[in-house]
Order: C-alpha cells, then sequence, then structure tokens
C-alpha cells in the first residue's frame, strides 16, 4: 500500500506499530501501562493512537496479551 505525499510518517499506524515492537524487543513482557509509559516518553504517542497500533499488532498476530494484561511479542524466535 503506498501512502500519499501529505501523510507524515510518525503519525502512520505502521511508524507507530515499529515503535511499540522495538519496545517490546527491548523487554519481551510488558504491562500495558509502562509500555505506553515508556513509548509515550521517546516519542510522544497519543493514547488512542497506542490503542489502535496494539489493536493493530494483535490482529497480525504481533503480538499477544496475556492473561493478566501484560503485552507480549510474538515475533522472536530466540
Amino acid at each position: 500500500m503506498l501512502l500519499p505525499d501529505n501523510v507524515h510518517p510518525e503519525l502512520t499506524l505502521y511508524y507507530n506499530g515499529a515503535v511499540l515492537l522495538g519496545e517490546l524487543k527491548k523487554c519481551k513482557r510488558q504491562s500495558i501501562i509502562d509500555l505506553y509509559q515508556n513509548v509515550k516518553l521517546k516519542n510522544n504517542m497519543s493514547f488512542s493512537t497506542f490503542i489502535l497500533c496494539l489493536d493493530w499488532l494483535y490482529l497480525i498476530d504481533s503480538v499477544k496479551v496475556i492473561e493478566r494484561g501484560d503485552v507480549e511479542i510474538c515475533l522472536l524466535k530466540d
């Protein structure tokens, strides 16, 4: 999918999803609140964008939500 010229990459779900995955690569499992705080400090992401990115990453099987509310990355094969 091609993006229009007037869209700033830092506002897209692709970019912000990659930021979330990068943060989860550092620590494979984080609580949703801790993950949001870490991402917000570095990227100033809004909470609604954060939730949309989590939904998208969940739908494409990149992350999973553990029963107690932690988010875990699914892509790493160690």
